[in-house]
């Protein structure tokens, strides 16, 4: 197996303490949003034989299986991340598969540079992804029901929030929501900023459920991706739960420290809370107004202590071991490549000793015991 030395990405949004504390490091004052594990090509972990994306290039079959390579090809099929929120991130929703090879053929033929600004597809794969909280972790995540909604935005007495609790009353659900998220978008620059302006004074003065949507409004005044928040369910997860996040799902991190997991992708369409492109049409066609409980994900325990985070999606697998101090040590050879991450405590793996947010990439079907006092978590494909 190969220790990782990662990257970890100094997005604005990130906390200044979260990782440094899990690494037992030293702030240095800025934002450390998000410590990247894999072969992604932005920023690949390193190792003593090469930068990962190297390694695997340099020999698919061996690195991923067999099974990997002919079902995702010759690359690592997933992110894993620590994800460290020290403010709102981006509301935000990803395409699925077609989608993802549609749009980006499209701005092929177009010619538009795969790092232009407007660009939405940077690749044609799509974006599953899986939170996993280490700390108690804010977000948001899937349409509230319209009735739910307009009762949330008449409580704030905000006149110029009517009209829009008067849509979500006056339509089907899915019709709703589309009209309201798009009268949200493409309203008046200056009228909609009042209109932020005078929602967050509410909620600030209100508190309680409003609370998170004032913090939102304090770190993106005037953005109308404050309203289209409020459209959202809150979610606060405990140590240990989890959100899967599907592809058309609206969904922002808004604070926290978790474990976070992904198909390969870049794949991003805004909707607000960030100085970034929002192509409105384009995230129309995307979403999926469809209200929904948010599904916190909770762990489904295998008889021999593996607690696995079940998705719908192949491309990733996420589950947990804790490992009690004197117990044998658990056997997790696999056929397909893992990364394993410890969290808490110190493990042994194979030859390598992890502590607290160190990691290590093994090859498909090397042996592989792993052992305690400690939690790691286990990243893998579905083969």
């Amino acid at each position: 197996m190969d220790r990782l030395d990662n990257t970890v990405r100094p997005y604005a949004w990130g906390s200044t303490t979260a990782i440094p504390a899990l690494l037992g490091t030293e702030p240095t004052g800025e934002p450390q949003a998000e410590m990247w594990m894999g072969a992604h090509p932005g920023a690949p972990s390193r190792t003593a034989r090469g930068t990962l994306d190297a390694v695997i290039a340099a020999a698919p079959g061996q690195e991923l299986g067999t099974a990997t390579v002919t079902r995702f090809g010759p690359r690592l099929p997933f992110l894993l991340k620590i994800l460290a929120a020290g403010a709102p991130l981006s509301l935000q929703v990803h395409p699925d598969l077609e989608q993802a090879r549609a749009g980006y053929d499209d701005e092929e033929r177009r010619g538009i540079p795969v790092d232009a600004p407007h660009r939405n597809y940077k690749d044609a794969n799509h974006k599953p992804e899986l939170i996993c909280a280490l700390t108690e972790f804010d977000g948001l995540c899937g349409f509230r029901a319209p009735a739910e909604a307009a009762a949330l935005l008449d409580g704030l007495g905000v006149p110029s929030l009517k009209p829009y609790a008067d849509l979500l009353r006056a339509h089907p659900e899915d019709a709703a929501l589309r009209e309201v998220l798009t009268a949200v978008l493409t309203a008046d620059p200056d009228g909609m900023s009042r209109t932020v302006t005078e929602t967050a004074a509410a909620c600030a003065r209100l508190g309680g459920t409003y609370a998170p949507y004032a913090d939102i409004a304090h770190h993106y005044p005037g953005d109308p991706g404050v309203l289209a928040a409020l459209l959202l369910n809150h979610v606060r997860l405990q140590p240990g739960e989890a959100l899967y996040l599907g592809a058309g799902v609206p969904h922002a991190y808004l604070n926290g420290l978790g474990v976070e997991i992904m198909a390969n992708s870049d794949n991003v369409l805004r909707c607000g809370l960030t100085p970034k492109h929002v192509d409105v049409p384009e995230l129309l066609r995307v979403v999926r107004f469809r209200p929904a409980d948010p599904g916190v994900l909770r762990r489904e325990a295998t008889p021999d202590g593996e607690e696995i985070y079940e998705t719908p999606i192949d491309e990733f697998r996420l589950s947990r071991h804790v490992l009690p101090e004197g117990a044998p040590a658990r056997d997790l050879t696999r056929p397909a490549p893992q990364i394993l991450l410890c969290t808490a405590g110190t493990v042994r793996a194979g030859e390598e000793e992890l502590t607290p947010g160190t990691s290590v990439f093994v090859p498909a079907g090397e042996k592989t015991e792993v052992s305690g006092p400690g939690t790691i978590f286990r990243a893998t494909v579905r083969v």
